[in-house]
């Protein structure tokens, strides 16, 4: 296995290099219309216009920026008529989740002798090790949508569970992988459950609202709901798993004897 994956490292550093950029700018871009919206849904006030409310208008928020003052309005569900053009946010979580499993295979498949096995740790083959690695990013989106479904209702009882969750994961791979490779490895787990949100549950939910609109019909508000939901689940998470991107310049954290504790604590930290 090891020899089949096998690449000339100055090939490999080209690689690194092109996919840690372009995942880095697309995270960029992620990060800031994430953040973004959930500060415009934070400062949105009652419209001021009657008329804006007998249209559907369920906030508003003026803004300057730029040399230019803006009008931002939001629907409590959609307007009357479907807008042309209307702009989605969706490649960009696409593009840095797709990033940056090309970066995990580069740096930590390609080489995972050198930066994923620890044979002090656990004594696995590059196959198994590689197969547990994909394993867990499915499961780890398999069981947070699970929960969301079942304890979505109950946000404080969904969060205590999916930090049980979380801590259960750190602690379990760290008698797997390598220290560098733990964390990683769980921020990959919530960057997938990140994405997954927005691939299953928030761009479905536009979907409603827009073929609603194209059949004549009023959209369903549980969608709002549940991509609004999903949302705001997206923006705790975005800062743990940017400290899982750069947590490799600092090994006295990943290198600690607790290094699944420390890691647990820094990801609270950044909710």
């Amino acid at each position: 296995m090891a020899s089949l994956l096998a690449v000339d490292p100055y090939v490999t550093d080209w690689l690194d290099l092109l996919a840690r950029w372009l995942h880095v700018i697309a995270a960029i871009v992620w990060i800031g219309t994430s953040f973004y919206f959930i500060a415009l849904d934070n400062h949105l006030l009652p419209p001021k216009e009657e008329r804006d409310a007998a249209d559907g208008v369920g906030g508003e928020s003026w803004e300057v920026h730029g040399g230019g003052f803006y009008l931002v309005q939001k629907y409590r569900v959609a307007p009357r008529e479907l807008p042309e053009p209307l702009h989605w946010f969706k490649w960009e979580a696409y593009t840095t989740w797709l990033s940056g499993f090309a970066l995990m295979i580069v740096l930590y498949y390609l080489n995972a002798d050198t930066y994923l096995i620890d044979k002090s740790v656990a004594d696995l083959s590059t196959g198994t090790a590689i197969s547990i690695s994909v394993a867990l990013l499915a499961a780890a989106w398999v069981a947070y949508d699970m929960l969301c479904r079942l304890l979505g209702s109950r946000p404080l009882v969904l969060a205590v569970t999916l930090l049980a969750l979380v801590t259960g994961a750190a602690w379990g791979i760290s008698h797997l992988f390598s220290g560098r490779a733990v964390y990683l490895q769980i921020g990959a787990m919530l960057g997938t459950m990140m994405v997954g949100n927005v691939l299953f549950t928030i761009i479905p939910a536009h979907w409603e609202l827009v073929r609603a609109k194209q059949a004549g019909r009023d959209p369903d508000p549980a969608a709002n709901e549940r991509g609004k939901l999903r949302s705001v689940h997206n923006n705790y998470l975005t800062l743990p798993v940017v400290f899982t991107m750069i947590s490799n310049h600092f090994p006295f954290t990943y290198g600690h004897s607790y290094s699944w504790l420390i890691l647990v604590v820094l990801l609270v930290t950044g909710a």
